[in-house]
């Protein structure tokens, strides 16, 4: 079994939380029994993440060495200048050393998203602008360091494809199976 879920702003990947805080966690969405996140997604961020039960498909979809890309969506601070997009393009460095190239790209427009909840802090003196970037390795926090080193703060993090998978309109909260 293959489960695309969209994974509110807030929610953790796994369904207990063992810290004293009790944030929400995955137990609050009717998922069904006996499936577990195949990667992680961090708690501020939002969008698709695969669950299965299939321990053998679970270690294809999170292995670095089967590569699969992941596009995030990304809402920055700033306006990006081509030379912060061409550095991510080439990789940046990052204080646990050098990142691959990733695909990057200034969107024309905001993309049509559900509202954050909390909504995202507006500051009227500095602009925000809104990336495309997709990657072949996963590291912990890896594209709000990535756009953080370029010197555009991420703001909000949406991840829309893993590999194959997509998205779509897949409501906050909701889950399909693939």
């Amino acid at each position: 079994m293959l489960i695309a879920f969209n994974k509110p702003y807030g929610v953790l990947c796994q369904f207990t939380d063992r810290s004293a805080s009790a944030r929400r966690t995955l137990a609050g969405f009717g998922l069904p029994q006996d499936v577990y996140a195949a990667g992680r997604l961090d708690h501020d961020s939002e969008g698709l993440l695969l669950l299965t039960d299939d321990g053998a498909l679970a270690h294809r979809i999170t292995d670095p060495e089967h590569k699969l890309t992941k596009t995030y969506l990304v809402q920055v601070e700033g306006t990006p200048r081509e030379e912060q997009l061409v550095a991510l393009r080439e990789g940046v460095v990052l204080n646990d050393g050098p990142t691959r190239p990733a695909q990057a790209r200034a969107l024309p427009a905001p993309p049509a998203l559900w509202p954050r909840d909390p909504p995202v802090r507006f500051r009227k003196t500095v602009p925000d602008a809104w990336l495309q970037l997709s990657l072949r390795e996963g590291r912990n926090r890896q594209v709000r360091r990535m756009t953080a080193a370029v010197g555009l703060p991420t703001l909000r993090l949406v991840r829309v494809a893993i590999g194959a998978w997509l998205l779509r309109d897949l409501p906050p909260g909701s889950w399909r199976p693939l």
